[in-house]
């Protein structure tokens, strides 16, 4: 088992008196997080939160796994929270013409301030949970930081970039200095029932992945036909709804065409979504709202970086600067396709988390 030297020594001073609540979803990931504090000494409980009727997190499969370890379970019901924060957010966004992530909203407004809050509210000291990535602290600045996990296919610190020092302060990743088959391995070693679980969906509350699906069936008001334009204005096609595609989309679009053809921009506003060449679809800046950084509060002067514009993405050089109230402007060394609104920008240096904020143009 390796953590971090920073998390090693909290480890270390507080394991013989320190309450942990370790979010558990049923999956091999908490699972594990949950058997490697409580081996540590923690005072260990675990929470399941109740996001939306027979989606998300498997309480049954996590009670088994706290009765295997022998620590209390809670389950908290936050399906109000949840459906007006998150899902409600999720379909006005593609309602507009965005592509969001959910998932950064949920672990900013649901995990890492709802269930946060509830921790400390019960007197536990710390929330824990089975993310990919690193805290640790600095000593010069007197800061806590946010870090890459070492498994780089499983780093999730692009999904974090929104903690604050506050909640960085009580909250801990046991599994960021873990690869991926070293957890599989320790939970199969200690027997624990979710070793063998597969890994669970991208967006916990759509079925399968299937937005479009989810759309048609939740919120089928948005779903208006419009035409597909080329970005010369030729029409080309019609579609069902502009909540059907993001910009950078090149299947599934509906038109015959003798080249590749990319989604570059959508009008909400028309009903439209306009076709172009992937040259078109590149972009050399975009900016950035609600803006947010770990090792300093606010962006005063320009500041090179290596940024990812979605999950996914590779990591590009770029430079941020700011940009007014609330904005941020990216400007990247070199032209960047899919620069989509509605997914964050996250910037870093090295295997530190900078900031991130929503892309907006």
């Amino acid at each position: 088992m390796r953590f971090s030297p920073c998390l090693r020594a909290s480890v270390v001073k507080f394991s013989m008196t320190k309450r942990v609540l370790v979010a558990m979803s049923g999956g091999v990931d908490s699972s594990l997080t949950a058997a490697l504090l409580l081996r540590q000494g923690f005072a260990v409980e675990g929470v399941t939160m109740k996001l939306a009727s027979g989606l998300c997190c498997d309480i049954a499969s996590a009670q088994a796994v706290c009765s295997h370890l022998d620590v209390p379970h809670r389950v908290i019901d936050v399906q109000e929270a949840f459906s007006q924060n998150i899902i409600e957010n999720f379909v006005s966004e593609y309602r507009h013409g965005r592509t969001p992530n959910p998932c950064i909203k949920c672990n900013d407004l649901i995990k890492f301030h709802l269930l946060l809050s509830f921790a400390r509210e019960n007197g536990f000291d710390f929330l824990a949970t089975g993310h990919y990535a690193r805290i640790e602290h600095d000593p010069a600045t007197d800061r806590f930081l946010l870090k890459k996990g070492i498994d780089a296919g499983k780093d999730q610190s692009y999904f974090l970039y929104r903690l604050t020092q506050d909640q960085l302060a009580h909250v801990l990743f046991p599994l960021g200095g873990m690869k991926k088959t070293e957890v599989r391995e320790q939970a199969r070693t200690l027997n624990l029932p979710a070793a063998e679980r597969p890994e669970s969906q991208e967006i916990c509350f759509v079925p399968d992945n299937n937005y479009r699906a989810f759309l048609k069936e939740h919120a089928p008001e948005i779903l208006k036909p419009g035409e597909i334009i080329m970005t010369d204005g030729k029409v080309v096609g019609k579609h069902n709804g502009i909540a059907f595609f993001t910009v950078g989309q090149r299947r599934k679009l509906g038109v015959a065409a003798g080249e590749r053809l990319y989604v570059t921009r959508i009008e909400p506003e028309k009903s439209r979504v306009i076709l172009g060449k992937l040259s078109e679809l590149q972009t050399k800046e975009t900016a950035v709202s609600q803006p947010h950084f770990i090792p300093f509060d606010e962006l005063k002067t320009p500041l090179h970086v290596t940024a990812k514009i979605r999950y996914r993405s590779p990591f590009v050089p770029a430079k941020i600067e700011p940009a007014g109230p609330g904005r941020v402007q990216v400007i990247f060394d070199k032209p960047v396709a899919g620069v989509c609104p509605g997914q964050a920008a996250v910037f870093y240096e090295g295997d530190r988390v900078v900031g991130g904020g929503v892309i907006e143009v």
